[in-house]
Protein backbone atom coordinates (compact mmCIF):
# COMPACT_ATOMS: atom_id res chain seq x y z
CA UNK A 1 0.00 0.00 0.00
CA UNK A 2 1.66 3.42 -1.26
CA UNK A 3 0.32 6.04 1.49
CA UNK A 4 0.93 10.01 0.44
CA UNK A 5 -0.23 12.98 2.17
CA UNK A 6 -3.65 13.95 2.24
CA UNK A 7 -3.75 17.29 0.39
CA UNK A 8 -1.88 15.28 -2.57
CA UNK A 9 -5.17 13.48 -2.47
CA UNK A 10 -7.18 16.48 -2.22
CA UNK A 11 -5.35 18.62 -4.67
CA UNK A 12 -5.58 16.36 -7.55
CA UNK A 13 -8.81 15.72 -6.91
CA UNK A 14 -9.56 19.21 -6.87
CA UNK A 15 -7.71 20.03 -9.89
CA UNK A 16 -9.70 17.56 -12.06
CA UNK A 17 -13.36 18.80 -10.70
CA UNK A 18 -13.57 21.19 -13.74
CA UNK A 19 -12.67 17.86 -16.55
CA UNK A 20 -15.02 15.77 -14.02
CA UNK A 21 -18.04 18.52 -14.72
CA UNK A 22 -17.31 18.85 -18.44
CA UNK A 23 -16.70 15.46 -19.31
CA UNK A 24 -20.39 14.11 -17.93
CA UNK A 25 -22.35 16.90 -18.20
CA UNK A 26 -22.69 18.01 -14.28
CA UNK A 27 -24.85 21.21 -13.12
CA UNK A 28 -22.13 21.27 -9.97
CA UNK A 29 -19.23 19.92 -8.16
CA UNK A 30 -17.56 19.82 -4.91
CA UNK A 31 -15.17 18.24 -2.83
CA UNK A 32 -16.01 16.20 0.21
CA UNK A 33 -14.09 14.17 2.91
CA UNK A 34 -15.07 12.44 5.47
CA UNK A 35 -13.32 10.35 8.64
CA UNK A 36 -14.81 6.40 9.24
CA UNK A 37 -14.43 4.24 11.95
CA UNK A 38 -10.74 3.54 12.91
CA UNK A 39 -8.59 4.53 10.39
CA UNK A 40 -11.45 4.34 7.50
CA UNK A 41 -11.42 7.46 5.20
CA UNK A 42 -13.34 8.65 2.41
CA UNK A 43 -12.63 11.69 0.11
CA UNK A 44 -14.52 12.16 -3.19
CA UNK A 45 -17.14 14.65 -4.99
CA UNK A 46 -20.47 15.83 -4.22
CA UNK A 47 -22.02 16.69 -8.00
CA UNK A 48 -25.73 17.72 -9.40
CA UNK A 49 -27.03 16.17 -12.63
CA UNK A 50 -30.38 16.81 -14.23
CA UNK A 51 -31.02 18.48 -10.37
CA UNK A 52 -30.04 15.12 -8.56
CA UNK A 53 -27.10 15.84 -5.69
CA UNK A 54 -25.24 12.63 -6.03
CA UNK A 55 -21.92 12.13 -3.03
CA UNK A 56 -19.56 9.60 -5.02
CA UNK A 57 -16.34 8.37 -3.14
CA UNK A 58 -13.51 5.97 -2.81
CA UNK A 59 -12.48 4.53 0.78
CA UNK A 60 -8.74 5.42 1.72
CA UNK A 61 -6.77 4.07 4.78
CA UNK A 62 -4.94 6.51 7.03
CA UNK A 63 -1.43 6.14 8.99
CA UNK A 64 -0.37 7.48 12.13
CA UNK A 65 0.98 10.29 9.85
CA UNK A 66 -2.49 11.38 8.78
CA UNK A 67 -1.10 9.76 4.69
CA UNK A 68 -3.41 7.77 2.50
CA UNK A 69 -3.36 4.54 0.49
CA UNK A 70 -6.25 3.34 -1.74
CA UNK A 71 -8.06 0.87 0.69
CA UNK A 72 -10.18 -0.32 -2.85
CA UNK A 73 -10.41 0.82 -5.76
CA UNK A 74 -14.05 0.99 -5.72
CA UNK A 75 -16.26 3.92 -5.77
CA UNK A 76 -19.36 4.43 -3.96
CA UNK A 77 -22.17 6.23 -5.06
CA UNK A 78 -24.57 7.68 -1.98
CA UNK A 79 -27.96 9.08 -3.29
CA UNK A 80 -31.40 9.62 -1.68
CA UNK A 81 -32.70 6.15 -2.62
CA UNK A 82 -29.31 4.10 -1.37
CA UNK A 83 -25.84 3.63 -1.94
CA UNK A 84 -24.46 1.61 -4.79
CA UNK A 85 -20.83 0.18 -4.96
CA UNK A 86 -18.45 -1.26 -7.65
CA UNK A 87 -17.79 1.30 -10.05
CA UNK A 88 -14.10 0.92 -10.78
CA UNK A 89 -13.57 4.67 -12.32
CA UNK A 90 -15.39 7.42 -12.49
CA UNK A 91 -16.97 6.38 -15.86
CA UNK A 92 -18.71 3.55 -14.43
CA UNK A 93 -19.67 6.26 -11.71
CA UNK A 94 -21.61 8.16 -14.48
CA UNK A 95 -22.77 5.23 -15.98
CA UNK A 96 -24.56 4.37 -12.99
CA UNK A 97 -25.82 7.56 -12.05
CA UNK A 98 -27.49 8.02 -15.51
CA UNK A 99 -28.88 4.28 -15.22
CA UNK A 100 -30.10 5.57 -11.64
CA UNK A 101 -32.37 8.53 -13.00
Amino acid sequence: MEYVPRETVLNDMKSEMKNVMNNYGLEDIGLYEEEGEGREYYIGYTVRKDGKVYMINIPFVKNDKNELAIAEQCWMIQEENGDYKGCKTLGEVFQAINYLH
